[in-house]
């Protein structure tokens, strides 16, 4: 059966194969021209294209890697100055070594599944249950398939190693987060809950002595631990520490000088507040208290730097500190519960949504850095269930702006509303809720208020299809209906936030299903 599911997933995807690419597709085919045309020392300094490297140098690898089989498909794909390279071929492999590498994440799947069975006591069907729930992600079909990217291949090496975190084989957990650490940094987001647990759970211990409890420092697992993280960052960047490189290559992967917010405005706390300069804005120049030249320029649907007209700029240091602010209660309860390593999931959760919502320029498909991880614990606990239908309806509504052509919109309105449905009735079962009033409809497992909430998604949709253009008919506003998606839907996910982060802080209020 779960053979079955996988491939009927891959036969699904090599249908979209013709379907629109972003200028992501160029960015990985230059990658794989860099890392196959020139020597080491040049792969971060290249600057051809504007799609320069900047991943870390194990991702660099794996496109090396991927160079070589490309080669049979179409040599010309690993020319570094056919810029925009996109035959037949080319196409071809790339979306097929996509497809080939979710079976990655199949098997991050597979296994997480069979852990969330176990903690359930449950027989097979949960496996069955929630593997197509995660497998079939619409957010992830979208992004990886249709946009281009290789995140399913990212995220089963994550599965890959919170498997091994809730199997007790912390020393593999930790390397495979290495790994996943220098295939792509921004997994830095949730680094903290793995340094929490692994160093409370794994390398001190408990004692009680009389009243008083002692911690105690296990010297060997440290030693242990230390040694698998360093050595896979060693075999990473080692070779670019030797010729004198690190720096660049830093400067690569950290570059602050792209704005707040992504030109799309991920739906953060930063674009409700990002909402609330322009309203701020608006009303000052209309009361005439403002002049009309002062005028913030976030909405202008590019990548750059601003300043907010009315409220305080915001600093990338100001957004770090609102992140460490945001996460520290998760952690502190991490650090508090260390012998449950479900709890570790929560705290991962938690601190995906505290980087998305406090980070630095996040981009709209970082919200897949939630909504994945939630997935695992969709059947542990009802609230978890609950925010996660929430999240992922709103999340992946949130990427529609990313499939602007007219070709892919029935594709994303078709993926979003299969996943929901599926997702709905799996766990609709699963939690075995009662019927529904009458007199009181709402989607399983929410509230009327969120239903209204969820279904408010419609309108907000036809109005960006259509709607917009009947309104705005000269086209004096036409990032308008992108704003309106990010504000709406940043409402959901502050609120899936708080919700769950009560949860988390308050465990008495999110029943276990009885079995």
């Amino acid at each position: 059966m779960f053979w079955y599911m996988v491939v009927g997933f891959s036969c699904l995807k090599l249908l979209l194969i013709p379907a629109y690419h972003s200028t992501d597709f160029e960015v990985h085919r230059n990658w794989l021209a860099i890392t196959h045309s020139l020597p080491i020392d040049k792969w971060y300094f290249e600057q051809t294209s504007e799609w320069t490297l900047d991943y870390p140098p194990l991702f660099a690898w794996f496109e090396w890697l991927l160079a070589k089989i490309a080669w049979y498909f179409d040599p010309q794909m690993l020319h570094v100055m056919n810029l925009n390279y996109a035959s037949d071929m080319t196409i071809l492999f790339q979306r097929l070594s996509v497809i080939v590498t979710d079976l990655v994440y199949a098997y991050g799947c597979k296994i997480c599944c069979e852990q969330v069975s176990r903690s359930l006591s449950r027989r097979e069907d949960v496996v069955y249950q929630l593997f197509p729930i995660l497998f079939g992600n619409a957010g992830l079909l979208l992004v990886d398939h249709i946009h281009f990217q290789y995140n399913g291949f990212l995220y089963g090496i994550l599965f890959l190693s919170i498997a091994r975190l809730l199997q007790r084989r912390e020393i593999e957990a930790a390397l495979w987060f290495s790994v996943l650490l220098n295939l792509k940094h921004i997994y830095l987001y949730v680094a903290p809950a793995y340094f929490v647990y692994l160093l409370r759970s794994y390398c001190l211990s408990s004692t009680l002595e009389g009243h008083v409890r002692w911690q105690s420092l296990s010297v060997l697992r440290l030693v242990k631990l230390g040694t698998t993280v360093i050595a896979v960052f060693a075999f990473s960047f080692g070779p670019f520490i030797v010729k004198g490189q690190l720096n660049q290559v830093l400067s690569r992967m950290f570059p602050f000088k792209r704005g707040l917010s992504h030109a799309y405005w991920a739906p953060n706390f930063w674009a409700l507040y990002n909402f609330a300069d322009k309203v701020l804005e608006y009303i000052g120049r209309k009361l005439g208290w403002i002049s009309s030249t002062g005028r913030a320029a976030m909405t202008g649907g590019l990548v750059q730097e601003f300043d907010h007209a009315i409220l305080p700029s915001i600093s990338p240091f100001i957004t770090l500190v609102a992140t460490l602010i945001s996460i520290m209660p998760c952690l502190v309860n991490l650090w508090r519960n260390p012998h449950n390593p479900w709890q570790f999931v929560r705290g991962l959760v938690l601190c995906g949504f505290g980087s998305y919502m406090f980070g630095w320029h996040v981009h709209e498909k970082a919200i897949l850095l939630v909504i994945l991880p939630l997935g695992l614990l969709c059947m542990q606990r009802r609230v978890e269930a609950q925010v996660y239908i929430i999240m992922s309806v709103v999340g992946h509504f949130s990427l529609f702006p990313l499939f602007f052509t007219h070709h892919e919109t029935p594709i994303k309105v078709c993926a979003l509303l299969l996943h929901a449905v599926c997702t709905v009735h799996i766990l609709h079962g699963h939690w075995l809720e009662g019927r529904m009033s009458p007199l009181i409809p709402h989607i399983p497992l929410c509230n009327f208020t969120e239903t209204v909430y969820l279904f408010g998604l419609i309108p907000i949709f036809f109005y960006q299809q259509l709607g917009h253009n009947m309104l705005d008919p000269k086209g004096k506003m036409p990032f308008l209906p992108l704003m309106v998606i990010s504000v709406y839907c940043s409402v959901g996910v502050m609120y899936s936030w708080l919700k769950y982060y009560n949860f988390v802080l308050n465990p008495r209020k999110g029943k276990k299903k009885a079995h």
